[in-house]
């Protein structure tokens, strides 16, 4: 418990004393976040705003790993080591923002909003996705456990929603498609949301709080640490290092919303949505709640569908179905304020997140009262 709450307290005073450094120093690089023309016509007074933020957060939230794992030697039987499950998610975190970094360093450089083509972008990550789909899918040190459990990989072969569907296997080969997939989703779902001051920040700081809940949930009810397999128990692996990660890049981003917010003093850039998005699918698939995200992730979902359908309906028939998309923008063209879209949106995001939680926990109150039948 003491390394799930001093992550995240370490990443919180890092970016948030740390961000201005990095506003000080991008500024003077004039590293600062094209604007398009054709959006909305109050976003050309953001123009010199720094970009690549997420460089920040991504590196407090693996120093507050680090020190947050310092806390588990303290724990008997607790690896003195990273886990592989640390390896895959702070892999998918720093390596989909150094795709991200690419493609924002290309822009500053350009000093125009094109970037990585996006066969390029979508290389990049699908091939991020794939190197640790592998990983997750066939690297299993010590499969066996202290108490002689079996060790499951980070990942799993089976489809899951708020655990894995015993009838939905799709094979090994078909479950690291399957996490290239769910990758690519979270990071362009989250890059698509990051369009106002603080939208996709608060967003994914809810997200990753709700993936700290249940990753420690399924800590305390863990398989490997408690008895034989049951329904009862969570066949996970290392939960109490997916809670660490996910709640330091929470704290992480909390440090960094407070100068990110309207008016933003600094942008996340691709850097840090890519990031994000990488992590946030990387966790879905560690928890087995890969289903269960389009749930928790209801804004990113809404965010990408809206694109969706104005690309689909433009092509098909000539009409645009919003004034623009994604969906953020519509509401800007419509009159609203940018910090009245992001509170209303934060609030439908944290509707999601409680609908999720609600049914991650319904599950286990089922499975309990099964259990005792």
């Amino acid at each position: 418990m003491r390394s799930v709450i001093v992550a995240p307290l370490v990443a919180f005073v890092l970016t948030l004393f740390g961000t201005p450094l990095a506003i000080r120093y991008f500024s003077r690089l004039k590293a600062d976040q094209p604007i398009r023309e054709i959006g909305p016509q109050t976003h050309l007074a953001k123009k010199g705003t720094p970009t690549m933020g997420g460089v920040v957060f991504i590196l407090a939230t693996v120093v507050a790993y680090l020190v947050g794992h310092l806390t588990l030697l303290t724990l008997p039987g607790r690896p003195h080591k990273p886990t592989v499950t640390a390896i895959v998610l702070l892999g998918l975190f720093v390596c989909m923002g150094a795709v991200g970094f690419i493609d924002d360093f290309l822009k500053v450089r350009k000093k125009n909003s094109a970037g990585l083509s996006a066969r390029g972008k979508l290389l990049g990550q699908a091939v991020v996705g794939a190197i640790f789909g592998v990983i997750a899918m066939y690297f299993n040190p010590d499969a066996i456990s202290p108490n002689g459990i079996h060790n499951p990989t980070v990942g799993s072969s089976y489809i899951s929603f708020v655990r894995e569907i015993p009838w939905l296997d799709i094979t090994r080969v078909g479950a690291v498609v399957l996490f290239i997939f769910v990758v690519l989703a979270a990071s362009n779902g989250v890059n698509l949301t990051d369009g106002l001051d603080g939208l996709a920040t608060g967003t994914s700081v809810m997200v990753l709080l709700a993936y700290t809940v249940i990753s420690f949930w399924q800590y305390r009810h863990w398989c490997s640490d408690t008895h034989p397999l049951t329904h009862f128990c969570y066949n996970v692996r290392d939960p109490l290092d997916a809670a660490l990660i996910a709640g330091a890049a929470a704290g992480a981003l909390f440090g960094f919303l407070w100068w990110n917010a309207s008016p933003a003093r600094i942008f996340m850039g691709d850097s840090g949505a890519l990031g994000l998005g990488g992590l946030i699918g990387g966790l879905a698939i560690s928890t087995k709640t890969i289903l269960l995200l389009f749930i928790l992730g209801a804004l990113f979902v809404i965010e990408t569908v809206s694109l969706i359908i104005q690309v689909v309906s433009f092509r098909s028939t000539g009409r645009r179905v919003f004034r623009m998309a994604p969906i953020h923008h519509h509401f800007e063209l419509a009159g609203w304020s940018e910090v009245n879209i992001t509170v209303r949106f934060w609030i439908i995001s944290g509707i999601g997140i409680t609908a999720g939680l609600a049914i991650f926990y319904a599950d286990f109150t089922a499975s309990a009262i099964g259990s005792n039948v």
